[in-house]
């Protein structure tokens, strides 16, 4: 395994990525992971092989350099779809289950929420929201949004 100092990374034709050792290795295929998606997504980043095994680790992504940044950011988001909630425009009911619409960092859409237990907290400010066909909404801090949307999620916490 190497780490974020002894690699280029970039992407081949066909779209994926490349990485190469200093010592002239060459991966094809490799694919990043973060170790810690939502509370510090840029710490922690693992790019493995197609076959699983990890081939190189970067403590942090803002010590790469660039284009290796933005490869990696790419290809994460390419892959990663969690979207954020901006705010919350009304609910169907405060009893569960219930449709909750919603403005999100990638543009309005509702979803049910099956049970109170389908929102977590994730640390000391962050919510896991997942909706009724698995897919979660992420909410950075709740103490962030609007009052009408605090309000709304106050009686479902």
């Amino acid at each position: 395994m190497t780490t974020s100092s002894s690699f280029t990374l970039v992407r081949n034709p066909f779209g994926r990525l490349v990485l190469t050792t200093l010592e002239g290795e060459v991966v094809e295929g490799v694919v990043p992971v973060r170790a810690f998606p939502i509370q510090s997504p840029e710490v922690g980043i693992s790019l493995v092989h197609t076959d699983g095994h990890e081939v190189a680790w970067v403590e942090q992504l803002l010590d790469l350099s660039e284009p290796a940044q933005s490869l990696i950011r790419e290809e994460l988001q390419g892959r990663e779809f969690m979207p954020t909630i901006l705010s919350i425009d009304s609910v169907t009911s405060y009893s569960t289950p219930c449709t909750w619409r919603v403005k999100t960092d990638r543009g309005d859409t509702s979803f049910v929420l099956r049970g109170d237990e389908d929102i977590r907290r994730v640390g000391l400010t962050i919510l896991l929201v997942t909706d009724s066909h698995g897919i979660q909404f992420l909410i950075r801090d709740a103490a962030t949004l609007n009052r009408d949307s605090r309000k709304i999620l106050d009686r479902f916490l």
